[in-house]
């Protein structure tokens, strides 16, 4: 395990530096790149078709068994690791976040998708029968294009990579927010960029509510209704997954770390993480970095 925490950046990894996107098969990129099997970040978003293999896939701390046709989105700032077992193949796509940002005139076009909301329960789907084959011969026409270098190529293969998108997010019809009005939809939205954004600085729901110009009950009544979880505890989630993030890097002390997240003291910090995982901070580090290790000296 290295002491510095790795965060690649889309031009590090990518054959296609000029146009801010990789397309591959999955199994000459694994074999390309088996350092990524240790956790680390993109600064770049990341599509993962498997069609074949077995083991697991971490994001987030939050573990899935990798199995055939599951299909992972992760957005910049994600941490993740995997561990394969057998062989594994499928398709992966890395693109840069201005990728898509002039197409269609909509630079925010890709936030309508659930799954690129950095939920990791939004983020993996297992895609059904029916749907395997229409969202194969997808990710082989945008491979195909990758190819033959024909005129607006770059295009096509957004054409193509927004068909996924479009076919996989239609899967989610459980989503309450489908129902529900379009203003608290958007209300709801806002806070969740406004968390992103200010999450170490605002913690309290208050705080959200004023800038929004609504309650702070009207704040907890959407989070409730849409999320099943108050607002508070949207923050607070927050703020653990960050600190979760940041603790796996050895070479940032707690301390350094409490006080990046503005908590008044380290002490009070450990209280507020143990409290939400259960674990001191110390105490998650050292039992992840394990777990890395492990995971790590098994991959193949």
């Amino acid at each position: 395990m290295k002491d510095t925490f790795p965060i690649y950046d889309i031009c590090a990894i990518s054959e296609f530096k000029r146009d801010d996107i990789l397309i591959s098969r999955f199994a000459p990129y694994l074999k390309s790149h088996k350092n990524l099997a240790l956790p680390h970040k993109h600064t770049f978003y990341h599509v993962v078709l498997f069609t074949e293999g077995g083991g697991t896939h971490e994001v987030d701390f939050t573990t899935f068994a990798v199995k055939p046709f599951q299909i992972y989105f992760m957005v910049p700032g994600q941490v993740h690791s995997w561990s394969f077992e057998g062989e594994v193949d499928g398709y992966i796509i890395n693109f840069s976040v201005p990728f898509f940002q002039s197409f269609l005139l909509r630079p925010d076009y890709l936030e309508e998708f659930p799954f690129f909301n950095g939920t990791t329960d939004h983020s993996v789907i297992d895609i059904p029968h029916p749907l395997q084959s229409q969202i194969t011969q997808l990710f082989e026409a945008i491979i195909h294009e990758s190819e033959i270098n024909e005129k607006a190529g770059l295009d096509m293969v957004k054409a193509l990579m927004l068909q996924i998108f479009i076919l996989v997010s239609r899967l989610s019809t459980g989503s309450k927010s489908q129902n529900a009005t379009s203003y608290n939809y958007t209300l709801l939205k806002s806070f969740q960029k406004l968390v992103e954004k200010s999450f170490s600085e605002l913690k309290l729901p208050k705080d959200y509510a004023e800038i929004l110009y609504i309650t702070p009950n009207h704040l907890n009544a959407i989070c409730k209704d849409m999320l099943g979880v108050p607002a508070g505890e949207v923050i607070r989630n927050r703020v653990i997954l960050e600190a979760k993030r940041l603790l796996i890097n050895r070479d940032q002390s707690v301390t350094s770390i409490a006080y990046g997240l503005n908590f008044a003291d380290n002490s009070y910090f450990t209280k507020f993480f143990k409290k939400h995982t259960g674990l001191t901070p110390e105490d998650f580090r050292k039992q992840t970095l394990t777990h890395t290790h492990h995971d790590s000296t098994t991959y193949r």
